[in-house]
């Protein structure tokens, strides 16, 4: 029943993580994807099923399912062919006599299973704990050479121990063994720990389809390879909250709007597939928005769009714009149908940045302190959105969020006041909706395209980006290109269009994840150089951007608003 006497609450998980695969050998660069499955995706789904009264949206990169669906491919192909690993890591877990195939691989693998939260991650076991600590002085002595497979077996398998979702770790009886064991893992242990990962990388999507299925969770969208959309159609749309922002040379995204539908387009084919049936809702990359974005959304026939709080308080600073009563409503921009929520940036950001110090019972108290004062002054039919990440907050919990989640979820769907419902059925129930006569360009971040765009290392990777497209369409227009290069081709500069390498480059990042990033967008860049039978240009075997900052969560998650 939707009480319009009640808080409506809508809390928004974003899932996303950018392709991490080099697509023309198939190798996956870096793990994150199937480490976030395997500790996040699953948990968040788990609390979920754990209180069937909640509801709540959950929105997913199509590049994300794909690469989810890779994943899950790959180690039942281990599994029952013994079939080969694409990524490092797990052909690492999977057989160890590959760490040593060459000199570097030991220490390649020691550093890489030492990114982990060493608080909430590692130094909550003790075994990991010291394993972590021999890898690390090895690795700053530079004495890697000593190590021997035993030792290398263990860090691997407590490496993923430690990523295991918690609700992995409380119910499945093979973890509960391999966590007691400690030690002197064997090779039917790695096994183990492998069909582990199979049946949680086999099974997540399915649980998501299936609480879709049964209206307790609404499945939304973003464009394809996650890109910002505003940026593609119109560079200078920075301007609009940035008006003094240096821009790159590219003064236009050659055939942006072409590309813009690209990614709609193949991100809801991808949706379809997976979960069948067309989402309502998007999501736009990082809530990127400008009138030209949302029209085409609208056009497109998505009922909702979602942004950040800061981008609506933009716009109602705008002569244009009448200052209503309520911003806790949709709102429709002029001429269209389409409804715009805006993101509560205190609230959302209060749960990514404090209440991983807190206890989780108070944690949940608060935040529902804070709804009911909105409740106490909001007149009736309000909606308090609650949008954020749905997988980088959770490691910096105690045991991945356990205790909050499940307070949340509990505390919130039993209260009185307060119902937890969906942008879809907000739309469908015509909830109170208010104008909006001029939108201004940006995103959940500050209101700002300033994370992706406005400084030094940003502009150059946007112009090397430009360049790219140029070519694309050059040899696109006078070549022959058979249907299979195109495709190929249309997903190779996809990848290039997303907006995960603009977001690390800068120097106020930490090196590693620059330094990681930088040389994948590189990647990326001169294999579409080669697939479309060109050399790539001189500049792209050289590194243009470095980090040398400690960003707040390690800089996987930014604030809605810059105080």
């Amino acid at each position: 029943m939707f009480d319009k006497k009640k808080l409506k609450l809508v809390i928004c998980w974003h899932m996303h993580q950018p392709e991490y695969r080099d697509l023309q050998t198939g190798e996956f660069k870096l793990p994150w994807t199937y480490l976030h499955v395997i500790k996040d995706y699953v948990d968040m789904v788990a609390h979920l099923e754990a209180s069937p009264e909640a509801k709540v949206v959950v929105n997913f990169a199509p590049i994300l399912l794909e690469q989810i669906e890779e994943y899950a491919r790959q180690v039942s192909g281990y599994l029952h062919d013994r079939t080969a690993f694409t990524d490092p890591l797990l052909a690492a877990l999977a057989d160890d006599s590959s760490v040593f195939s060459t000199p570097f691989m030991p220490l390649k693998i020691m550093t890489d299973c030492l990114k982990a939260n060493e608080e909430r991650q590692i130094n909550r076991y003790p075994h990991f704990k010291h394993l972590a600590q021999t890898a690390g002085f090895l690795i700053e002595k530079e004495i890697t050479q000593y190590v021997n497979a035993q030792f290398i077996a263990d860090l691997l398998m407590w490496y993923h121990l430690a990523w295991l979702g918690e609700t992995v770790k409380l119910n499945d009886i093979r973890a509960h063994q391999l966590l007691a064991k400690g030690n002197n893992y064997t090779p039917a242990d790695r096994l183990e720990m492998l069909e582990i990962i199979s049946d949680q990388l086999s099974n997540v999507l399915e649980r998501y389809k299936r609480l879709a299925q049964k209206g307790q969770i609404e499945l939304s969208v973003t464009p394809y390879a996650h890109p910002i959309m505003p940026l593609l159609l119109d560079i200078k749309s920075t301007h609009e909250a940035m008006p003094h922002a240096p821009l790159p040379e590219l003064q236009k995204y050659p055939n942006g709007e072409e590309r813009v539908l690209w990614h709609l387009e193949k991100g809801v084919k991808v949706f379809k597939r997976f979960f069948g049936f067309a989402p309502k809702g998007c999501w736009p990359s990082e809530g990127s928005v400008s009138e030209q974005t949302v029209k085409i959304l609208d056009d497109f026939g998505f009922e909702w769009v979602a942004s950040g709080g800061s981008v609506l308080g933009n716009s109602l600073n705008c002569a244009e714009n009448s200052h209503p009563e309520s911003t806790y409503h949709p709102f429709q921009l002029k001429g269209g149908d389409i409804r715009c929520f805006f993101r509560d940036d205190g609230l959302s950001d209060t749960i990514g940045f404090q209440y991983s110090k807190w206890h989780g019972d108070d944690a949940v108290s608060d935040l529902i302190h804070h709804l009911e004062h909105i409740a106490d002054r909001e007149i009736p039919d309000a909606v308090v959105s609650i949008i954020m990440d749905g997988e980088n907050a959770w490691e910096h919990f105690p045991e991945n969020g356990i205790y909050f989640l499940s307070a949340l979820y509990r505390r919130l769907s039993i209260h009185p006041r307060i119902q937890m419902t969906t942008f879809a059925e907000c739309v469908q129930q015509k909830v109170e909706t208010k104008p909006l006569n001029k939108l201004v360009a940006g995103s959940w971040v500050y209101g700002t395209f300033s994370t992706w765009i406005g400084d030094t290392d940003k502009n150059r990777g946007w112009d090397m980006l430009g360049d790219a497209k140029a070519m694309f369409d050059k040899v696109t227009a006078t070549k022959k290109i058979d249907a299979k290069l195109r495709e190929k081709a249309d997903l190779q500069l996809a990848v290039c269009e997303g907006s995960d390498w603009f977001w690390w480059f800068g120097d106020y990042n930490s090196n590693d994840a620059v330094s990681s990033f930088e040389k994948q967008f590189r990647m990326n860049l001169t294999n579409l150089y080669h697939l479309l039978g060109e050399k790539p240009p001189a500049y792209l075997a050289l590194s243009f951007t470095q980090g040398s900052g400690a960003p707040a969560m390690g800089g996987t998650m930014r604030k809605g608003t810059e105080h």
